[in-house]
């Protein structure tokens, strides 16, 4: 059985989904960003990744985003943009606006568009993947 992550080296750990074009290319962005060495990029379509042994709930990581800080709490969704964004030194200021009622809403409801079609969106090389029956089943 796999091992919990060891945190105290990051700040924050991402969970992301791997076939996701999108979402793969955010992440390649992120992690050449300055402060990205605090953060933790776990790809939740690995063969080796295990929603359990993180505390995370197996189906729920597929749905959205998630983010978990050194203390064991997770960020959701745009929550966990904005923990993301506040690790990132070039991004710290839209983190800043982001977290703005008004702007956080908006940004909420666009987000909760977005990981409706998610699961629709082309995948990267999906038939190899354990995950696809997961994300297949969410669509019905």
């Amino acid at each position: 059985m796999q091992k919990a992550r060891d945190m105290s080296q990051y700040e924050i750990a991402v969970y992301y989904d791997g076939l996701c074009h999108l979402c793969s290319r955010e992440i390649e962005h992120y992690k050449k960003m300055k402060g990205a060495n605090n953060i933790w990029f776990v790809d939740i379509t690995s063969s080796d990744f295990n929603a359990a042994t993180e505390g995370l709930d197996p189906h729920k990581i597929h749905q959205s985003l998630h983010v978990k800080d050194k203390d064991g709490q997770v960020y959701l969704g745009v929550d966990a943009f904005i923990m993301i964004w506040t690790q990132l030194n070039s991004l710290k200021k839209v983190a800043s606006v982001a977290s703005f009622k008004p702007v956080k809403r908006l940004l909420q409801t666009g987000y909760f568009l977005f990981a409706k079609i998610r699961p629709l969106l082309p995948r990267k090389n999906c038939s190899d993947s354990p995950y696809c029956e997961v994300l297949f089943d969410q669509k019905k």
